[in-house]
């Protein structure tokens, strides 16, 4: 039996889980989800990791592996550290074994990835970081229009007339928005528009990886927005791909989950050559 930790630290968010390994199945005993909002991400690192070993149960010295993904790699307390494009490609697999590519949202950027049935990366994609098509940008927007993040994909559903934003600039598209408001454009009808607007540059990104059918996998910090998810399905649709965007209710933690289980892989590589690694 293998017990390990994955944190991945992302720009919004910082997500830890624990994980059990034995004879090739694994159990997922605890998980731990923080905003960053302006505090330290390390911090946060830490003190998730430590709120998720307490719901689990276990000890930190009973640990075989600490794995860090993301912008975790300087996280003092771990054993090694994983891509993640790696993690989150291994978490897709876990979380939907049908899938065949994924799209990780995250706060600053879209990444198409085409992947194998094992959640090996075969190509890969990433959108500008100054596009709108970011968690980041949607923040801005919803903070601007005065409204809570878990209202967007709500609202956007709501849509009868959705305003597209056409700017692949963040900045002129925040503009369009603000322009919209004052031509008393709808709440749900812009953020329609905003979606349609990042759904079509997110299945451009999922053509170019060559992802032409089966699933799609929607990790990251916008993977649970529901608008988000239709419009992108929508946009598969217009652009003849046979593909379905899917999420879960966990999909956030695809990273952190991904850089548990390759750190029980390379715990058992490690013991097998006689490199033991213990986390600390």
């Amino acid at each position: 039996m293998t017990i390990t930790a994955g944190i991945d630290v992302g720009t919004g968010a910082v997500k830890a889980v624990v994980f059990e390994v034995h004879d090739g199945e694994s159990t997922w005993l605890a998980r731990c989800n923080e905003k960053v909002r302006q505090r330290d991400p390390f911090q946060l690192a830490e003190s998730a990791y430590q709120s998720a070993l307490e719901e689990a149960g276990v000890r930190a010295d009973e640990l075989a592996y600490i794995a860090t993904t993301g912008e975790g790699e300087s996280i003092g307390f771990s054993t090694g550290h994983f891509y993640s494009m790696t993690t989150h490609a291994r978490g897709a697999i876990y979380l939907e074994p049908q899938a065949r590519s994924l799209l990780d949202i995250g706060a600053l950027h879209g990444r198409a990835i085409k992947i194998d049935e094992r959640g090996k990366v075969l190509s890969y994609r990433m959108t500008s970081q100054c596009a709108s098509g970011s968690g980041q940008f949607l923040e801005n927007i919803s903070r601007y229009l005065g409204i809570a993040q878990d209202e967007i994909g709500p609202l956007s559903k709501q849509a009868d007339n959705p305003e597209t934003v056409s700017s692949i600039c963040a900045v002129l598209a925040e503009t369009d928005v603000i322009n919209m408001v004052s031509r008393g454009i709808s709440a749900p009808n812009i953020l329609k528009g905003i979606h349609i607007s990042m759904a079509g540059r997110l299945a451009k990104l999922l053509r170019v990886v060559k992802a032409d059918s089966g699933i799609t996998f929607l990790s990251g910090g916008l993977a649970l927005d529901e608008g988000l998810r239709d419009a992108l399905n929508e946009a598969l649709e217009q652009q003849k791909l046979s593909l379905e965007a899917r999420n879960h209710a966990e999909s956030p933690y695809a990273g952190a989950i991904g850089a548990a289980l390759w750190g029980a892989f390379r715990h058992e590589k490690l013991a097998a050559a006689g490199g033991l690694a213990k986390a600390s």
